[in-house]
């Protein structure tokens, strides 16, 4: 917790806790040398002193001490009424800065539109997270568990706290209002669940999911996912890659982000980039000339895919094209067509 109002409750909690533990020192070897008493017995009248609690002494006292005692009453009941208002000024403090937090967190979800939803914060879900910042695309993730919600809650990474499982909680996330779900859970059941309750209440949002089991591919299709991911499978796909053409796939690799937030891959709506009255051509566009940036790609408006399009493709309403090149092109390419 990096808030400067809870260090500095926190620093006044060790300060009084301190006090009170240099009170109790006193009281134990002052009856211990000054009275006599057993280590036990030293230890109970210094207790019963500075809680006030009334029960007699267990050996008559001297002159000597009860001075002693008169001194420990007065002092302990300054710093054990301090220590008590600091410790429970602390805790309320600390639990209104939890709510105060949490009511923020959820008023800035509730504001989001058009926004990502990522189901659990594993490793998929940290990796999905990731690249979504580098992309300053809006999203919530929902986990269940309060201690990794705590770890990384100082990342720019607005959580909701809850089971993905239950409508209540995709409903705060704002999954009426959401674009996208990604489904990370590592139970292929519990990705099911979501994805088919994220189906009933958006049947127009992209729903991607992960599976564990090849098995449960097409239990995740017919449920309403748009594309399910077998991490597994990628994985094994990829390493036997580097063996058969690695120097392909490290460049690939280098593809999409190189360090951090510096993007040499976008995909980029036609919309953006004309007015779609009037129908153009790649061509016409001449994005070489105007930002550096390489039309490698092109996604019609049926969905079709189409790798190194020609210059003559026309750009119709609907369709993408994909464009590759230097981070400061890429900068280039979006400051000219005020692409957010």
């Amino acid at each position: 917790m990096n808030n400067p109002i809870i260090k500095l409750f926190r620093s006044k909690f060790y300060t009084a806790m301190l006090l009170l533990f240099l009170v109790l020192c006193i009281g134990v070897f002052g009856y211990r040398f000054v009275s006599d008493y057993t280590w036990i017995d030293a230890i109970y009248m210094t207790v019963i002193t500075i809680t006030t609690v009334g029960f007699g002494e267990v050996n008559p006292l001297d002159t000597e001490a009860k001075i002693f005692t008169i001194f420990l009453i007065l002092s302990s009941v300054v710093i054990v009424g301090f220590a008590i208002s600091i410790i429970t000024e602390y805790i309320l403090s600390r639990n209104n800065f939890e709510d105060l937090k949490q009511r923020k967190m959820q008023k800035k979800i509730d504001a989001m539109t058009d926004h990502i939803i990522i189901c659990g914060y594993g490793r998929n879900g940290k990796q999905a997270a990731k690249k979504l910042l580098d992309y300053n695309k809006q999203f919530v993730v929902i986990e269940r568990n309060k201690d990794i919600i705590e770890r990384f809650n100082e990342d720019d990474v607005p959580f909701v706290f809850g089971n993905a499982n239950e409508d209540e909680v995709l409903y705060e996330a704002g999954i009426e209002r959401a674009s996208t779900l990604i489904c990370a859970l590592p139970n292929d059941a519990d990705n099911l669940f979501v994805v088919l309750s994220a189906r009933q209440i958006n049947n127009q949002m992209t729903i991607i999911s992960r599976a564990s089991e090849e098995t449960s591919y097409n239990k995740l299709k017919l449920a309403g996912a748009n594309n399910v991911i077998l991490p597994d499978r990628i994985g094994g796909d990829h390493m036997a890659s580097l063996v058969v053409i690695p120097d392909l796939v490290e460049f690939i690799d280098n593809l999409g982000i190189v360090g951090e937030r510096n993007i040499n891959v976008e995909e980029v709506k036609v919309e953006q980039l004309y007015n779609v009255s009037e129908v153009r051509t790649i061509r016409d566009l001449d994005l070489r000339q105007k930002t550096g940036c390489t039309v490698i790609g092109f996604k019609d408006a049926k969905g079709d895919y189409v790798v190194n399009p020609e210059a003559s493709t026309k750009l119709v309403p609907g369709s993408k094209i994909i464009v590759l090149g230097r981070p400061e092109q890429i900068e280039r390419l979006n400051s000219e067509y005020n692409i957010a």
